[in-house]
């Protein structure tokens, strides 16, 4: 299960060669028909890649520092660094394909 970062322990969260955070709100309709197809992708990649969750309700500053301006947003960050995000629904077919070639480029 991906680790729920507060505002407290966000920055040390952040910590590992890869991970992915998932800002989301538990009114967030769009939110919710993700979270399966996270579930599955971090029993596929959960051995390289860290997932983390952040609920956009507990804080509205750490959401703004990496301009999530509508969730769900997933943001992927590289040795502490965010380096790329994606807004919005996505199969998790495509996610797939993201993560394989972010982990392909890392080698």
């Amino acid at each position: 299960m991906a680790i729920e970062a507060t505002p407290a322990n966000f920055d040390e969260q952040l910590g590992g060669p890869m991970t992915l955070v998932d800002f989301w709100a538990d009114w967030c309709g769009p939110c919710k028909i993700m979270a399966p197809v996270l579930e599955q992708l971090e029993q596929e990649f959960g051995d390289r890649i860290k997932f983390v969750q952040f609920d956009v309700e507990q804080s509205e500053t750490i959401p703004q520092r990496y301009k999530v301006m509508s969730i769900p947003s997933l943001v992927l960050f590289k040795d502490g660094v965010a380096k790329e995000k994606v807004t919005g629904i996505y199969p998790k077919e495509k996610l797939a394909h993201y993560l394989n070639r972010k982990l392909a480029e890392e080698k």
